[in-house]
């Protein structure tokens, strides 16, 4: 019975997803009034920090997000940057997702600048590595710098399962199951230059294992992110370790949520609240 009705609720769930995309791309009233009057973080949540932490700012708040894919989906801090009028770039070095999604969904947010590229030490352009027969958001989400991350995605399961759900075949020809694309890669100076960031409130991250190489990149005592989200599910004991130290070196208290670590500075007027 249970696979008689799957087709169905993915057909429902890519609907819903299609329009929660319009109806954000479109800043629909709908939408925005829901996060701005209705929605609830549950307390002491990551959630609940972003929130309280954006409304302090008083609509004064600047981030920059590395590897934002969809701007949507699994995204910690969408429903703020539309809710309360974020300034800042988001960076996807995906082409394609960047151009299908990204670029439309923040259209209508002036303050909000989309870029196509990777943070790197340096400006150019490097090799990214990619699930090469799928382009579904669970797929371009696992994108990497590194081709081991995506090969550690198929020995541990993790593609497989995917590919289950969706009913995806992976192909028998091993050629096909990794690609490689050039991608654009900019420096923290010339992007802040660039866009002239004058501060940055928040530091999201998701950069698929890369994480403590994109903190390390910022330089932290030059940028001075006042908040840092970045994801530990990517980081093996020993580099979590060595994150959580340079945060703390450099003034920063530290917190688990779950798959995301936050780095809030101690001098931060919230940093009571939540630690």
């Amino acid at each position: 019975m249970q696979s008689l009705f799957l087709p169905l609720k993915r057909k429902f769930q890519s609907q819903w997803k299609a329009l929660r995309f319009q109806l954000s791309a479109s800043n629909h009233p709908a939408f925005i009034g829901f996060y701005k009057y209705l929605y609830n973080p549950g307390k002491g949540s990551l959630s609940d920090f972003l929130s309280r932490y954006s409304l302090s700012k008083k609509g004064d708040f600047t981030v920059v997000q590395i590897g934002a894919n969809d701007g949507i989906t699994h995204d910690p801090i969408h429903k703020f940057i539309k809710r309360d009028g974020w300034n800042g770039v988001l960076l996807e070095p995906q082409p394609e997702v960047y151009h299908r999604f990204l670029k439309k969904i923040y259209a209508k947010n002036k303050g909000i600048s989309p870029l196509c590229a990777a943070i790197g030490e340096k400006d150019g352009t490097q090799d990214i590595y990619k699930i090469g027969f799928s382009d579904m958001r669970w797929a371009t989400g696992l994108t990497s710098f590194s081709r081991e991350k995506i090969e550690k995605a198929f020995e541990e399961g993790i593609v497989a399962a995917n590919c289950s759900k969706f009913g995806i075949a992976i192909p028998k020809d091993k050629d096909r199951w990794i690609s490689k694309e050039e991608v654009e890669v900019i420096a923290p100076q010339t992007l802040m230059k660039r866009y002239d960031i004058r501060k940055i409130d928040l530091l999201q991250i998701d950069a698929e294992g890369y994480d403590l190489e994109v903190i390390r990149i910022f330089d932290l005592p030059r940028t001075n992110p006042e908040a840092i989200v970045f994801e530990n599910v990517g980081l093996n004991e020993v580099d979590y370790v060595a994150c959580l130290a340079l945060l703390q070196e450099n003034g920063y208290g530290t917190r688990k949520f779950g798959p995301n670590t936050l780095a809030l500075k101690k001098t931060a007027e919230i940093y009571k609240t939540f630690f």
